[in-house]
């Protein structure tokens, strides 16, 4: 199966945009998102950062962008559905913190750095379909609306958020780690992958985390978690070593080439840092790709959603 390469470059940085950003929002336990229905489908003020325009429509409307902003064309219409179910739960979870209301003046935007990717030209008659499918569905955790995390492949594993996002507040009640086996529809280079930098272009890179250690001599893998991902890298250079968790260090050093911390192998010679891996994203919650295959295997979206969250529950706040 053959995708363009520009849609696996836009899918690459909304998942790198989700890992960094939803990594800071907590599960929270106050009032402010607990699951209530409602008597109708909300409308939303979308502040469209494109034009600086600010445009009402329905969430449904809103949610077909979304699922268009982040997955393929041609999947299966209950793979759609799923993506659907977490959209809609994260937007109305987001809703329920005060949205982009003190920055724009509107509930959310177009830009996937606050909120979410959203690509209405994309939008097909199965994504059409898919959403409808779900109509009003989100996923809640003891009567709160779930923060759904997503990804592009677990690599056959998912993980939980401290692991997989160096998550930094307790870890969420809801988040599992979950064996799902070979993939027989996954790219190749999103299964197998291989990233090379040069000592130099390492240093500037792990810049940015605030790693100095000078000319960098060396790396090594300290910690891995349960799932396998690394979650501590040791970086040895001509002024020291300092260490930098795993997720900060794919960030780093283009999470669009070092697809994922699922890493097999790790070596450094000649200067040339080489690392080699499985999976794209930062592996929690729901695995695109295995939601595509558990698709075609006839699941539902709804045991879809549920096979990536324990104890989740899946409510219908409008019809």
């Amino acid at each position: 199966m053959k995708f363009k390469k520009n849609h696996a470059i836009v899918l690459g940085l909304v998942l790198v945009v989700i890992a960094s950003v939803t990594a800071l929002i907590s599960w929270s336990g106050d009032d402010r998102n607990i699951v209530r229905e409602l008597q109708e489908e909300p409308t939303l003020t979308v502040y469209v950062n494109e034009t600086g325009q600010i445009q009402e429509m329905l969430l449904e409307e809103y949610i077909q962008g979304v699922v268009a902003g982040e997955m393929f064309p041609d999947w299966p219409v209950e793979a759609y559905a799923a993506q659907a179910i977490f959209a809609r739960s994260f937007t109305m979870d987001f809703l329920a913190s005060g949205g982009v209301k003190d920055k724009y003046g509107a509930d959310v935007s177009t830009s996937i750095q606050e909120t979410q990717a959203f690509n209405p030209d994309a939008v097909t008659e199965d994504i059409k379909k898919g959403v409808e499918m779900t109509r009003g569905e989100v996923m809640t955790y003891d009567n709160r609306f779930v923060r759904g995390w997503f990804h592009a492949y677990s690599g056959g594993i998912t993980a939980r958020a401290k692991e997989g996002l160096d998550y930094q507040e307790d870890e969420p009640p809801f988040t599992d780690s979950v064996k799902l086996g070979e993939n027989e529809y996954v790219p190749e280079d999103v299964k197998e992958w291989r990233a090379e930098y040069s000592a130099a272009e390492l240093r500037n890179l792990l810049a940015t985390t605030g790693l100095n250690v000078g000319d960098i001599q060396g790396v090594e893998i300290t910690e891995k978690g349960p799932s396998g991902r690394v979650t501590l890298f040791t970086v040895r250079g001509t002024q020291g070593e300092d260490t930098v968790s795993g997720p900060a260090f794919r960030l780093a050093v283009d999470s669009t080439k070092m697809k994922s911390t699922l890493v097999q192998d790790l070596s450094m010679e000649n200067g040339v840092l080489t690392i080699t891996g499985t999976g794209y994203g930062h592996g929690v919650g729901l695995s695109q790709w295995d939601a595509f295959k558990l698709a075609k295997d006839g699941k539902s979206p709804e045991e879809i959603v549920q096979t990536f969250f324990k104890d989740v529950q899946i409510r219908t706040i409008y019809e």
